[in-house]
């Protein structure tokens, strides 16, 4: 069984991986922020370092969804099937230009036909979170990294509106496995009782599935 988590910056996705990792006994994957180099700087200078951020995650991405494909029993904290949604807003945004994003979208259709070659092609489900746009910019402040910090940066606040979205769009097109969706708003991962809640709703999930 593969789920993959996605979700807006700041929703709480990462959290609730590890819920879903915890409650199911199996490995969670986490989305590589902490180590990742380039993404204080893209904070700083989006336009100067926004292909080459987007060209790391990807390229971690694809890893991750190649391990998790062939063992078959994890979890991912945002995938590769949502990486593009990002590029093209960077696109969008003024950060990459035309020709660097038609090069990242070969690039990914190469690697999208290298795990159509794996005898596990999708994940099982994919579930969404997502919170209204006030509960995003709350969470992003309280969890303090500074080079997400919006206050003084009326663009990057416009930069999280725009993501956000373009999250919803993205989920009502997104086709390459079975989804659900979750509100983490009315369920504040906080709360263990709203945590037994969600976890509840994705075993239910679970069982149309199996």
């Amino acid at each position: 069984m593969v789920i993959i988590t996605a979700g807006m910056i700041g929703v709480g996705k990462t959290t609730l991986t590890g819920k879903i990792a915890e409650h199911l006994g199996t490995t969670a994957f986490y989305e590589p922020v902490g180590e990742n180099p380039v993404l204080p700087l893209y904070y700083n200078n989006p336009e100067q370092y926004g292909f080459l951020l987007q060209i790391y995650f990807l390229n971690k991405r694809f890893s991750m969804i190649k391990k998790a494909l062939s063992d078959d029993n994890n979890i991912l904290d945002r995938s590769i099937y949502e990486d593009a949604l990002f590029t093209k807003q960077n696109n969008a945004e003024g950060n990459i230009s035309d020709m660097e994003l038609k090069i990242y979208l070969e690039l990914l259709d190469k690697m999208m036909d290298e795990l159509d070659e794996l005898p596990k092609k999708a994940p099982d489900l994919m579930v969404y979170a997502e919170t209204d746009f006030e509960t995003i910019l709350h969470r992003i402040k309280k969890r303090g990294r500074d080079y997400e910090q919006f206050d003084n940066d009326p663009k990057l606040k416009e930069y999280y509106f725009h993501m956000w979205e373009a999250y919803k769009k993205w989920y009502e097109e997104y086709d390459k496995s079975p989804k659900m969706k979750l509100d983490l708003q009315k369920y504040d991962l906080s709360d263990d009782k709203n945590v037994d809640i969600v976890l509840a709703q994705i075993d239910e999930e679970l069982k149309k599935i199996r």
